[in-house]
This record gives C-alpha cells, structure tokens and sequence, in this order.
C-alpha cells in the first residue's frame, strides 16, 4: 500500500440513466503510484466510470472522491485541470486546422483551439519538451488534420501531459491503430508508465495485447459491475477474462508482461 492518500476514490457509486443502472455499486481505490488498465465488453460502463473519474459525470448515489476532492462538493473547473485525458472525443473537438505544437500548449488554458491567449516562454519550452518525449518534435508545425492516426493518438497523449497532471486517463489509446503505430505507443506508455515521476494512470481498453508493460493492476467490468480488481497478474486469468467476456478464453503473458488472448478452441 502506497504511503500517500488515494488518488482516486469510489464507494458504493451508482449511475442510472433512464431507469436503468450503468454503473452499478462500484467501490474502487487507485494509489499514486499504481498504473490501472479496465476491461470489459462494450456496454459494460468503462465509457461511464471515465467520465466520472473526469469529473464530468456526477454519480447519482454513492461518492467519488478524486485528487482528495468529491465530487458534488468542488467546483469542477477547478479539478479538471489536474487530470490529464486523452480520448477520441477530445480529439473531435480539436480543429484540424491546428499546429502540433499549439495542439498540445493550449492544454495549459483547457481549450482545443489557440484564440488570444497569453503563453510564456515556459510553457513553449514545457510543449516542445513533451512532443520530445513522445517522438513528435518533427510534427511541431504541421496540421493537426494532417497527421496519420498513430501520431494523432501520440499528440493527444502528449497534450494530456503538459500540464504535469496528478491522475492521467487514456481511453483506448491504442484503437484503430496499425501493428507498427500500436506497438510504438505500447513502447513509449510503458516507458512512461514505470517513470517514477509520472502520475497514476487508469487505461480503458478492449483488447489485453493493448496493455503495456508496466501497468500493474486491473478492473474487469461487465454489466455495470466489478467482476474483478487487484494486481494485474491475479485478474488477467483465463478464468477472470472468460467470465468478464462470456467466451470460454486462453490467456498467455510474455517474459516481458504484454498479453494476449484467444476464444478456447
């Protein structure tokens, strides 16, 4: 158990939409240095339980409390800014038309598009570090729009980071991306996620090879519910996965802790 407070707090959270329980009795502990990856089949709440963690959904019973503040009890405008997030929905809202380098400094304002804003000459050094650290400092100048979907991804990562967040959330990184792009990003989140520096991470993802190394626990969600959390050797099971997903599963590890899984022939 890490020494410091909990990063991330849900007990008894309950979310009902239309009469009906997206996320159900959900009790969950995230430590600073703990790196979360959530799994389950579409329609199981990940989408949901994000935005919470966001700070963009309320829970309709039960707490959450993020960065030591719950919510219902904090101005949220104030939160967000200590949480980085990287999602395909963010990503629609950034004009296509934006450089790089602005793509990414504007997160220091919590906008998506550069207007009248004021930056010093730190943050233009922090942006151009950032893009450094994930291989995009040949991009700074080009267009948004312009990017292949393996760099788009790299570049909302990066804008997430910018502002040195507590609690980094990535919602599916790695969809849609080619064999090559894939394993670039697993390569440089992984790196990422055993940095000592770096914030407590919560991935959501459909796929265990998606998983980099270097995350240390896991959720399984399925029907609004956790089916299974802890370390992540414990619930990466063949039994716990088959149960999540409802196929009869085999799940392999590697030496160098990636995964993968197949439907048992």
């Amino acid at each position: 158990m890490a020494d410091h407070a909990p990063v991330l707090g849900l007990h008894d959270l309950t979310v009902v939409r239309d009469g009906k329980s997206i996320l159900d009795d959900v009790s969950w502990e995230v430590e600073p240095d703990q790196r979360w990856v959530v799994l389950g089949p579409n329609g199981a709440g990940k989408t949901t339980l994000l935005q919470i963690v966001s700070a963009n959904v309320h829970p309709s019973s039960g707490s959450a409390t993020i960065l030591g503040e719950t919510l219902g009890r904090v101005d949220v405008f104030d939160l967000r800014p200590r949480i980085g997030f990287a999602s395909t929905a963010l990503a629609r809202r950034i004009p296509a038309n934006e450089a790089v380098l602005d793509v990414v400094m504007t997160a220091a304002y919590s906008v998506t598009g550069r207007w009248n804003e004021e930056y010093d000459d730190v943050d233009l050094r922090r942006a151009r570090r950032v893009l450094a650290e994930w291989r995009l400092e040949h991009l700074e100048g080009r267009l948004f729009g312009t990017l292949s979907d393996g760099e788009q991804k790299r570049v909302q990562i990066a804008r997430s980071v910018m502002t040195d967040p507590e609690l980094l959330l990535l919602d599916e990184p790695a969809a849609s991306l080619d064999l090559g792009a894939r394993e670039e990003l697993l390569q440089l989140l992984g790196a990422y996620a055993t940095a000592p520096q770096s914030p407590a991470m919560i991935m959501v993802t459909h796929h265990v090879e998606e998983i980099p190394p270097g995350f240390t626990h896991a959720l399984l969600l399925a029907d609004g519910r956790i089916r299974a959390a802890g370390p992540i050797a414990e619930i990466l099971t063949e039994e716990h996965l088959s149960e999540a997903f409802g196929v009869p599963l085999v799940v392999a590890t590697s030496e160098d802790g990636r995964f993968s899984a197949r439907a048992r022939s």
